[in-house]
């Protein structure tokens, strides 16, 4: 195993993956799910064979793995031991999937009221990124964004964009 080294989570992640290409990387971060994705799927655009891991504090519904998942993020728990985070490096570089038990578990008992792509775009949304940016990062039509926010609205019961990323803060999520 070799260390590549650290950086910040954020929109330069993408680029320093491409320069430096990656087996695996480690995401430790504060943020929710859904506003991890869009990076990661930008990642997976420029590096298509690196593995990426997402270690989420179970206790915080927003960082709880997807129901319906991509393939896209591995999960492990934030207080993993360091022999265990080890070892889902390996079996990732090796290929295999990780996904622990306890966060699928959470997962599965978890209720959503938005599904993973609304996440999405409500936590770009959130980063303050007009409809035209976020279809582009997520390779949506603008359209299809506005759908998205309409329905997002609906759900959460808000009175407009703003609020309803209000709502998903205070419901934990995003950050």
């Amino acid at each position: 195993m070799h260390f590549i080294g650290t950086l910040p989570f954020g929109l330069d992640l993408p680029r320093v993956a491409a320069e430096m290409w990656p087996g695996v990387i480690v995401i430790d971060t504060q943020y929710m799910v859904s506003q991890v994705l869009p990076v990661a799927h930008a990642v997976r655009s420029t590096n298509p064979s690196c593995a990426m891991l997402l270690l989420c504090d179970p206790s915080k519904r927003g960082m709880l793995p997807p129901r319906h998942r991509s393939g896209l993020l591995n999960f492990l728990d934030k207080d993993a031991s360091a022999a265990l985070l080890a070892d889902s490096v390996r079996r990732l570089a090796g290929g295999e999937r990780v996904m622990s038990a306890r966060l699928q578990t959470a997962s599965l008992l978890a209720d959503k009221g938005l599904s993973t792509r609304e996440l999405e775009v409500l936590g770009l949304a959130a980063e303050g990124e007009p409809v035209k940016e976020i279809a582009k990062r997520l390779f949506l039509s603008g359209g299809t964004v506005r759908n998205y926010l309409s329905a997002i609205i609906a759900k959460t019961g808000a009175r407009n964009r703003l609020d309803a990323i209000r709502i998903a803060r205070k419901d934990g999520w995003l950050r």
